[in-house]
């Protein structure tokens, strides 16, 4: 299917504003605006851990092995708090903020995950890809990668 790209980012930008949203709700001193800043976040937010992300984690690599993975959380802390600074109306008020924001945001990106890998019909008899292959419906796997 050829919109399955498009598709695939609207999902993600899709669970992303539902992170963004939960922090704003769960952790003080994350607020914003409106509909439209929220649209704004989701889309930096995307960019930069398109384009930034990579290179920062290049570049800390032994502190986050050293970390245990911790100095990812604290790479997309600090990328919440550059979005907080460039886009008017999103406020973070520091630096733990941007932090438990970065973890709910993970987290719910993570249960998303979840749910999207789910085969269809619950990993019944024939649902699995051994079914779907049997009757000619093999697909690609559905996979959100955030």
């Amino acid at each position: 299917m050829k919109s399955r790209p498009l598709f695939s980012l609207i999902v993600r930008w899709l669970v992303l504003a539902l992170g963004v949203t939960l922090a704003e709700r769960l952790v003080g001193g994350v607020n914003c605006q409106d509909g439209l800043t929220l649209f704004l976040v989701v889309v930096l937010l995307s960019f930069f851990n398109a384009v930034l992300r990579p290179l920062l984690v290049l570049f800390t690599l032994p502190f986050i092995v050293l970390t245990m993975g911790i100095g990812l959380i604290v790479i997309n802390a600090l990328l919440f708090l550059l979005v907080g600074a460039l886009v008017p109306g999103f406020e973070v008020a520091g630096f733990w903020a941007a932090f438990w924001a970065a973890v709910i945001v993970g987290l719910t990106n993570f249960a998303m995950t979840i749910v999207m890998k789910q085969p269809p019909g619950g990993g019944s008899a024939g649902g699995g890809r051994e079914g779907r292959r049997a009757l000619g419906r093999e697909r690609g796997g559905d996979v959100i990668d955030v």
